[in-house]
């Protein structure tokens, strides 16, 4: 397989070595290393060392070393290209098909980044020079120092339409690759190629292999149209998988004392700056648009919770949210995000300049979790003082845990969330359930299972009337709107699991009609089970009132068998229970205690009238 130069080289930056081989070998960090026991030869004292930092491994053991690419092929029998196909998808990249020009279109590349960096040199020869006084002016006020604008690799764009220009000419750049570059801007009249950056503190931005692939730049004139403007989409510069000061704040967080789980994701360039005069260097910030999933998956790549430092006004609660939202479909155990916010109107320079690096450090580790941002978020929507707006915002969680695609996350959010609901309007505030109750009430439906039944699970196989009552539900779904609470908390013998995925379908809003909820299960994993249950489709529909029934027959007919099914269940399981306890009292050789629990069973059934 024959692929670009610089593919191979942009998985290696995605891919941490530590964390591929952690899945299958033990590592423990040790100093700015992961050790384990060598996964090639039997041993007692660990001599296997990875490092991230330089992208391979070595085993002293067996002198075997390499870098992901050997590691699968060395590990997994696979070839160098399958390794490629693999780690590609891992890192969220496609292979770049069989393209005769793809080494032409990889030299232009290198070529475009070439100016790039040149670029970036002039602009920061620039800030230093009589040119950039004003530049020096803008951020000796914000209290960064030259120190910080080296580190940074700051500069600044002249305020002149053809400074850079007449600098890359001269230095033998071709007009077409710079405006490719967007160093340079072509009007649309034909005119002469002019500057894009003027009059701006220039701040480079790099991709994760540490190339310089773009610029922000801050405006210094105050009637500037856009007070910070970004490169363009170039071939190689693309806002939305790129984070700016990514691979150093990467590295950062990497060594042994940062204290983090991952990187601060800032707001803007000067907060990522102020982070790293404050002494915590693993600050990144999007390039001025809502967080993506390509930039997500950047963040995890340097650690499993990023950590979002954000404005607390409207547009930072936004922020908050959408990127909230945006991860759901992409977490997995151990890799998550948190979230902070500052008080309104500061943002980390202020707090940095009012109380100090100890109090931003402060914030920090006081960061929220990802489900308390998705909470407050539908919370604050609107008053929840009815029983409407309080069904909206449970169906509003029930759509945000349907989007999660990891089940045992998925089952986490949602008892979570059904927790939280519990305890901020109690059992009877729930407006699906108090319906479902106000129903139960008149028709004299049980309001759920004891805890006895809860915890008995008497077949392994579903019954008859188990499978008709979910069939119902999945031909005609407003019963699961109806009888939402009661169904949440039948049994439904080995239908449990469908009949949750039924409650989470028809809770998440996607649900109109049976296609769509069959659809939904089917995407869920249950084809196979509607396959099996299909055979007792007829029965059901005639049991249910057949075409002609309307919506209260049908709805009538589930709450009697449903009242049923559930009575026939709880007697099952208090059986149980007293067969159990009669048996541990036989072991135990309590014949008192026999005898009157006996005598209680025989008055009880007296009563009832049940007594044979």
């Amino acid at each position: 397989m024959r692929v670009p130069d610089g593919f191979v080289d942009e998985i290696k930056a995605r891919i941490r070595p530590s964390e591929l081989i952690g899945r299958t070998v033990a590592l423990k960090r040790q100093g700015r290393e992961f050790v384990g026991l060598s996964p090639f030869k039997k041993e007692r004292t660990p001599s296997f060392f990875v490092n991230d930092d330089k992208g391979f491994y070595h085993c002293f053991a067996t002198q075997k070393h390499g870098d992901v690419f050997s590691w699968l092929q060395e590990t997994q029998g696979l070839s160098f290209g399958e390794a490629i196909e693999v780690l590609a998808q891992e890192a969220g990249m496609e292979v770049p098909k069989a393209d005769p020009l793809a080494a032409q279109k990889e030299e232009r590349r290198r070529g475009l980044i070439e100016w790039m960096e040149l670029a970036g040199r002039f602009f920061h020869r620039k800030l230093k020079s009589d040119d950039g006084a004003i530049a020096r002016e803008y951020l000796t006020r914000r209290g960064v120092n030259p120190d910080v604008w080296d580190e940074f690799g700051l500069g600044y764009a002249p305020d002149r339409r053809s400074a850079l220009k007449d600098f890359l000419l001269a230095e033998g750049a071709p007009m077409k690759e710079l405006v490719e570059a967007g160093l340079l801007i072509a009007p649309d009249d034909g005119g002469a190629p002019y500057d894009r950056f003027r009059g701006r503190v220039m701040f480079p931005i790099h991709d994760p292999r540490k190339r310089l692939v773009g610029f922000g730049g801050r405006a210094l004139n105050k009637e500037a149209r856009a007070k910070y403007l970004n490169s363009p989409e170039t071939p190689i510069f693309h806002k939305g998988s790129l984070l700016y000061h990514y691979p150093e704040a990467r590295t950062a967080v990497a060594e042994p004392t940062s204290g983090l789980k991952g990187v601060i994701v800032a707001e803007g360039y000067m907060d990522v700056i102020a982070f790293a005069r404050a002494g915590m260097k693993q600050a990144v910030a999007p390039l001025g648009t809502a967080v993506t999933e390509d930039q997500l998956r950047l963040l995890w790549r340097a650690g499993p919770e990023p950590v979002f430092c954000l404005d607390g006004d409207s547009a930072g609660t936004k922020a908050a949210g959408l990127a909230a939202e945006r991860a759901l479909p992409l977490l997995e155990p151990g890799r998550s995000l948190r979230f902070v916010f500052l008080p309104d109107g500061q943002d980390p320079d202020d707090l940095l300049r009012e109380a100090g690096s100890s109090a931003l450090r402060a914030v920090i580790a006081g960061a929220k979790p990802l489900v308390d941002v998705l909470w407050q978020r539908e919370f604050d929507q609107e008053p929840l003082s009815d029983p409407d707006r309080r069904a909206g915002f449970r169906k509003r969680l029930r759509a945000l845990t349907a989007k999660i695609a990891d089940p045992d996350i998925k089952a986490e959010y949602k008892a979570e969330f059904d927790r939280r609901l519990e305890t901020a309007f109690g059992r009877a505030s729930n407006p699906q359930k108090n319906f479902t109750r106000s129903w139960s009430a008149k028709k004299g439906v049980p309001e759920g299972p004891s805890a006895a039944l809860r915890r008995a699970r008497l077949q392994k196989t579903s019954s008859p009337d188990a499978r008709q009552l979910i069939l119902a539900l999945i031909e005609w779904p407003v019963l699961a709107e109806i009888f939402l609470e009661t169904i949440a908390e039948l049994s439904f013998d080995g239908l449990d699991s469908l009949g949750d995925a039924i409650l989470d379908a028809c809770s998440s809003g996607d649900v109109a009609d049976r296609d769509s909820l069959r659809a939904a299960l089917i995407r869920r994993g249950y084809e196979d089970m509607l396959r099996r249950l299909e055979l007792d489709r007829a029965p059901m529909r005639a049991a249910f009132g057949g075409e002609d029934a309307d919506l209260d027959a049908r709805a009538e007919a589930w709450r009697k068998r449903a009242t049923s099914y559930m009575e026939r269940t709880q007697s099952k399981s208090r059986d149980a229970e007293v067969r159990a306890r009669l048996e541990t009292m036989i072991g135990e050789g309590k014949s008192e205690q026999i005898k009157r629990m006996v005598a209680g069973l025989h008055k009880g059934r007296t009563r009832s009238g049940s007594l044979d």
